[in-house]
């Protein structure tokens, strides 16, 4: 991990040792141990609230993120660990925060899906964040900055109406925001095509939005894919979609899972971490992925050490603002 506080995503990425396909290969696979572990220690009863896990689509989270700079905003939903993850490389500190303690991102009170850290912001609201993000980006346009948004949206938002008065109001004001969909085909147990008439890019067209999609789970193919359009976004300062049609292999939140048995192993042929990790001689990817587990394991360690926030420091400042 890099100490540099001024080190944005792209320059720490830039920063890492080994080629490029090490470098993916090695932020996957600690998203993908960080969810393992999460999903062990829930079991346990040591996280809580929910949680939502992102295995499967570690691609998306290195293949959009890594692209970003110092000062450009990240806004994530309620399956937001990966997308965390490479922008901050602090496993510790979000496992701290589903853990409960005072540590944590926002001292334990966000739990899985609310966080924030520098310019990095979740929500488990769906459709919500949509709004916000337009403004974060027109407030950096505002400010003569160049730094841009992205929000990262799931298939089963655009049932939101709030989506649609956002990417209206992007396009008219030129709002530099970038909106990645990633369709895993499934919005909690209720398949797209039961909860989607029409198409995703033509929704943004239709707000003269710039849109284009993708079909893949490798990593290095997304990398690829969209250097040059968050490069785009950033030169023209105008909105912009992009759909990952992708999948995720685990449930949608816990154990709930009512999707087709021999689908999702038949997906499981797609998974992004072996496909990433045949292009690593043995010995390198052996290397990462003990280097990996040892920093997972230390930092639910860490946290499981720290302090559990105090619920006090909460209500104390809102007795205080109370009418006596």
């Amino acid at each position: 991990m890099s100490e540099d506080p001024s080190l944005g995503p792209a320059q720490r990425f830039e920063q890492m040792e080994g080629p490029p396909a090490h470098r993916l290969y090695r932020q996957m696979r600690l998203i993908r141990c960080f969810e393992d572990k999460l999903l062990e220690r829930f079991e346990a009863g040591d996280v809580a609230g929910t949680t939502h896990a992102c295995i499967g689509q570690e691609a998306d989270a290195v293949g959009v993120i890594n692209h970003l700079q110092r000062g450009d905003v990240v806004f994530s939903n309620h399956r937001c660990h990966g997308h965390f993850l490479v922008y901050s490389d602090r496993p510790e500190l979000l496992a701290a925060e589903v853990m409960g303690r005072d540590t944590g991102l926002v001292q334990g009170r966000g739990g899985s899906q609310h966080i924030c850290w520098e310019d990095f912001y979740s929500n488990g609201i769906q459709g919500g964040i949509v709004p916000v993000t337009v403004g974060m980006g027109l407030a950096e346009k505002v400010q003569n900055t160049d730094a841009i948004a992205v929000a990262f949206l799931g298939d089963g938002t655009f049932g939101e109406g709030a989506v649609y008065e956002a990417l209206n109001m992007a396009s008219l004001w030129s709002a530099p925001v970038l909106f990645v969909v990633e369709n895993n085909r499934w919005a909690q147990s209720t398949p797209v095509e039961l909860e989607l008439a029409g198409d995703f890019v033509d929704r943004a067209r239709a707000f003269d939005i710039e849109a284009g999609q993708i079909e893949s789970t490798d990593a290095e193919e997304l990398y690829e894919y969209f250097g040059p359009i968050l490069e785009s976004v950033r030169a023209e300062g105008r909105p912009r979609m992009e759909v990952i049609h992708t999948y995720r292999l685990c449930h949608h939140s816990k154990s709930d899972d009512k999707r087709p048995r021999q689908e999702v192993e038949e997906k499981k042929k797609d998974d992004p971490l072996p496909k990433m990790r045949r292009r690593l001689d043995d010995e390198a990817a052996r290397r990462i992925d003990a280097e990996v587990a040892a920093r997972i394991d230390g930092a639910f360690r860490w946290a499981s050490q720290q302090p559990f926030a105090d619920p006090m420091s909460i209500v104390d400042p809102l007795m205080e603002r109370a009418p006596q």
